[in-house]
């Protein structure tokens, strides 16, 4: 195995506020272009899973947040030769700034407040249509359908 053959670790980060809601926004430029996504990125050498989750995020959408708690971790394989371990976290906003604005327009070109049950019935939708051999409207990122594929009863986790 190569060292490009090894699995990267990747942080996705699920900002919520009381209400349910989360931050998604569209990919762009990278692999998974054209789907939604958490925020989040690659761990760094040496950095927690907290410490990467509020550099990845105060980058990306120019929020401070904190209470970064674990969720749970997904083995993601693309169709592009790539392999990532990707750990979710969750946290809440703890800076004066509550909404999120597109830093790296680049690689994601807005953010929104989406509820949590909006997403997961997007990935729903997609997986039932992939099964059909169809496509659906909305195309989640693939650790996000992991996510459901994996652990459906985590369709509950932000009620």
């Amino acid at each position: 195995m190569t060292e490009a053959q090894r699995p990267k670790i990747g942080v996705g980060v699920v900002i919520h506020d009381e209400a349910g809601n989360i931050v998604m926004g569209e990919r762009a430029g990278s692999h998974g272009a054209g789907t939604m996504q958490c925020p989040g990125g690659h761990l760094e050498y040496g950095e927690s899973f907290a410490e990467c989750a509020k550099r990845e995020v105060l980058e990306e959408t120019g929020l401070e947040v904190g209470n970064i708690k674990f969720l749970i971790a997904t083995n993601d394989m693309f169709g592009e030769d790539k392999h990532y371990v990707t750990i979710f976290v969750t946290c809440t906003i703890v800076g004066e700034n509550k909404e999120p604005k597109p830093l790296e327009p680049e690689k994601c070109a807005r953010w929104d407040w989406i509820p949590w049950r909006q997403m997961w019935a997007w990935v729903k939708e997609q997986t039932e249509a992939e099964a059909a051999g169809g496509k659906a409207q909305k195309q989640m990122f693939l650790p996000l359908v992991n996510l459901y594929r994996e652990y459906p009863e985590m369709e509950h986790c932000l009620s």
